[in-house]
């Protein structure tokens, strides 16, 4: 974000053409990804969902593509389209639906973003992750975040489940970070460390529910990473990501997982493989990823993830009571 003062010419937009003209481009800052959503703006977001729902929400959810159905289970739901929250971002993609919802599920109070905001789209990582400061100012403890993403790891077959473990920030190895920029202490301190990212009593609670359920041969933990978008990855891509240990890719997640670690929140994450990632160099058109196939796998395994995610929802509920 540059200064104003183009922008805000009262001559119109012949003035703000001459002022473009005229403007000294070496003088103009750009905003630092932290300061786009100060504090109090979150503050001021965060309010008008908890005063509107009349709840403060424990647990917050994530639906990647597809997924949106995870917040359709939610009961006694209180709706916010995206595009009536003050200050808050409008999601871009097919496949999310664009609002929060807030209730009950399992007997704990939670609030689900059906739809998420990504780097591709446009927007800054700070902005991509903004609402997972919200979720933490609602009241927030513990964030579910859910994707679609492409199995790197031969083993992965199309409909399975990988509990994320880690990550290979590669937006972040460009210095790109939704934490770049002044820090405010009153969301968490300056360097955060990410060696435990991922909560490791809800990815062994969360194996436990699966063999429950009789998915245990399709549920794999692995290492996921994030890169940018919106195409998908080359052959050489993939090979690097693979010999780097990275298990699952896609477009999402990674910013919004360091962002709840900073605010000190309890993370659980998971991947629902969509495609089998090529590896190796082919004509064949059937091996080349597309958006329709992901939409097409996330319907058909909704109902396991669904049930996945309300099952550990209640196993945490139950531990609270």
């Amino acid at each position: 974000m540059c200064n104003t003062d183009c922008c805000s010419n009262p001559k119109g937009k012949a003035g703000t053409k001459a002022a473009l003209n005229t403007t000294n481009w070496s003088d103009i800052i750009p905003t630092p990804p932290s300061l786009l959503y100060p504090y109090e703006v979150i503050e001021e977001i965060a309010d008008f969902i908890t005063k509107g729902s009349g709840m403060r929400p424990r647990i917050g959810i994530i639906c990647g593509s597809g997924l949106g159905s995870l917040a359709d289970m939610i009961q006694d739901p209180k709706i916010f389209e995206y595009e009536k929250i003050p200050n808050f971002p409008v999601s871009t993609v097919e496949g999310h639906a664009g609002r929060l919802v807030v209730g009950t599920l399992e007997g704990a109070t939670v609030m689900a973003m059906q739809g998420r905001f990504h780097f591709y789209e446009g927007y800054p990582l700070a902005k991509c992750s903004m609402p997972v400061r919200v979720m933490k100012l609602c009241g927030v403890e513990y964030l579910f975040a859910t994707n679609a993403a492409g199995g790197i790891n031969p083993r992965f077959q199309v409909g399975d489940i990988m509990l994320m473990h880690d990550h290979v920030n590669m937006l972040g190895f460009a210095g790109n970070s939704p934490l770049q920029g002044p820090n405010d202490p009153r969301f968490g301190p300056r360097f955060p460390a990410l060696v435990n990212s991922y909560n490791k009593d809800l990815i062994n609670k969360a194996i436990e529910i699966a063999k429950a359920m009789g998915i245990e041969s399709n549920i794999h933990v692995g290492v996921y990473s994030c890169l940018g978008g919106p195409n998908y990855e080359t052959i050489a891509e993939l090979k690097a990501l693979r010999m780097m240990g990275v298990d699952a890719v896609g477009m999402s997640t990674v910013h919004e997982v360091i962002t709840a670690r900073h605010c000190d929140m309890k993370v659980f994450a998971f991947s629902l493989i969509t495609n089998k990632c090529a590896t190796e160099y082919s004509d064949k058109k059937d091996e080349e990823a597309n958006h329709d196939e992901v939409m097409a796998v996330a319907k058909n395994r909704q109902k396991a993830c669904c049930e996945l995610v309300s099952r550990l929802i209640r196993e945490i509920h139950m531990a609270s009571a």
